[in-house]
């Protein structure tokens, strides 16, 4: 799964009870994540951190966290990053994960610009555990 869509439709992309919901993923509730700028400072949930297999509450760099990303993976989302950025658009992707404690993940990341009196102050959304739709 990936698309991008128009900022409009935020509210409906990240009600935890909607998203979680209508997509039924058998992972368990999203975690929540923020990366902040123009530092990339990451903010995670303790669920995010166990989808990279991270100690949680681990500091960790954006560069460290794209690099677990399958390499299909990781260009698919640099391109989908830029233009959410660029074009002020939200954007949903499942992605292939190399978690630091071993094995494969798949993860489907949820993501939104968010602005503050105006100006792009983060991109931040949601992360889940979707490795069940690909067995």
């Amino acid at each position: 799964m990936n698309h991008s869509w128009p900022i409009a439709e935020r509210a409906s992309r990240f009600d935890l009870g909607v998203v979680h919901d209508s997509l039924k993923v058998p992972g368990g509730m999203p975690g929540l994540w923020r990366c902040e700028f123009p530092t990339d400072r990451l903010i995670w949930s303790d669920a995010v951190y166990d989808l990279f297999g991270l100690p949680r509450g681990a500091l960790i760099t954006r560069q460290d966290a794209v690099r677990l990303y399958a390499e299909h993976s990781r260009a698919a989302m640099e391109r989908l990053r830029n233009h959410a950025l660029k074009h002020h658009r939200g954007f949903t992707l499942d992605v292939e994960l190399r978690p630091v404690n071993g094995g494969v993940r798949w993860m489907r990341l949820v993501a939104a610009p968010f602005f503050r009196g105006g100006t792009l102050t983060a991109l931040e959304g949601l992360k889940f555990d979707v490795s069940a739709l690909y067995r």
